[in-house]
């Protein structure tokens, strides 16, 4: 029986110390040579050198020179990164209808020279509550409101959402999509701020 005991306890040391410090040890130090930049948290900084956020991360943007990315669901007032979750409300749900006709409202009155119908995902949260993308088709749906906010060209933004496309992963996994975070950033440096703060002052508390 100690024996045994014995050797049962030498097995659960080594097993702590290979995958509890050693295996840990080594994917991060392997990741911080190889990847460095998302081994970090893949952050983003402004034109001024201010980290702003993550690429990873989504946050709410209500300042009309930015695009505003998808609705949140993650936490009390959305975008808690310690709170990730969606609404749960099913399809036959009359909170949801009732919450996504509201938003659909809200979003047409904020963007009155927007061409064609609203992108659904501009009304409905993702599942994760914390989406940083968003189809092609949403941001550039986006395009007057910011365009005129920033008193520059329809055509010039428009370009700069296309310049930042992001294509399939591998050319087969996902979709063409949009980083918002990214992409307000890069409004920034290129037009410059319309609010004083930029990126930084814009986000959703």
């Amino acid at each position: 029986m100690r024996k045994e005991l014995v050797i049962a306890l030498r097995v659960t040391a080594v097993t702590l110390v290979l995958t509890g410090l050693v295996y840990p040890l080594v994917t991060t130090g392997l990741a911080r040579v190889l990847f460095p930049w998302r081994a970090a948290g893949s952050f983003v900084s402004d034109e001024h050198g201010r980290v702003v956020g993550s690429e990873l991360l989504g946050q709410g943007f209500t300042s009309p020179g930015y695009f505003h990315p998808r609705p949140s669901a993650a936490g009390k007032d959305g975008w808690d990164a310690t709170s990730s979750s969606a609404t749960n409300l099913g399809p036959t749900s009359r909170k949801l209808r009732e919450s996504t006709e509201k938003a659909l409202q809200t979003l047409v009155a904020e963007n009155p020279d927007a061409r064609g119908p609203a992108p659904v995902e501009l009304v409905t949260s993702s599942a994760s509550g914390l989406d940083p993308h968003l189809s092609p088709a949403a941001a550039l749906w986006q395009v007057p409101r910011v365009a005129h906010a920033r008193h520059v060209s329809e055509d010039r933004v428009r370009m700069l959402v296309e310049s930042l496309r992001e294509r399939r992963d591998l050319l087969v996994l996902g979709e063409p999509r949009v980083n918002v975070l990214t992409l307000n950033v890069a409004l920034d440096r290129q037009f410059g701020s319309p609010v004083p703060g930029g990126t930084s002052a814009t986000r959703v508390p």
